[in-house]
């Protein structure tokens, strides 16, 4: 598995959002909110999470909306060690780390369902309000 999340629990809640037509996205980038209605994807610790891309899209291909999920369960990148039951929030490109006091409240993607003692894999009940 590269960075981008793997879906292991079809999700039920999906968003349309705008996008640059010179992105190119994954199936399965975290995507942050930049301004409303508008992503791209993530870069750093703490980006407002908008979903992940549930489909690809090419770099100057002419489409500028792009639909991301929003809830689901998920393989996805911790870039440190996560317990079962820890919440998670974006630490940067298409990664994870359990959630701390300072992090932004839309930073925060879902809940940790496996245990990761250092970077790897994670399970992740996502839930992105």
């Amino acid at each position: 598995m590269a960075n981008e999340a793997e879906c292991i629990e079809t999700p039920t809640i999906f968003r349309r959002y705008t996008i640059a037509d010179a992105t190119a996205v994954p199936i399965g980038s975290l995507m942050k909110l930049i301004t409303p209605c508008t992503v791209e994807l993530t870069a750093a610790d703490n980006d407002p999470v908008a979903g992940i891309a549930w489909e690809e899209k090419t770099a100057n291909d002419g489409i500028t909306e792009i639909t991301v999920a929003c809830n689901g369960k998920w393989n996805m990148r911790a870039s440190a060690g996560v317990a079962a039951g820890e919440r998670v929030s974006c630490s940067g490109a298409n990664t994870l780390t359990k959630v701390a006091a300072a992090d932004l409240l839309f930073s925060n993607v879902g809940v940790a369902e496996s245990t990761q003692a250092g970077a790897g894999t994670i399970v992740v009940r996502v839930n992105i309000a």
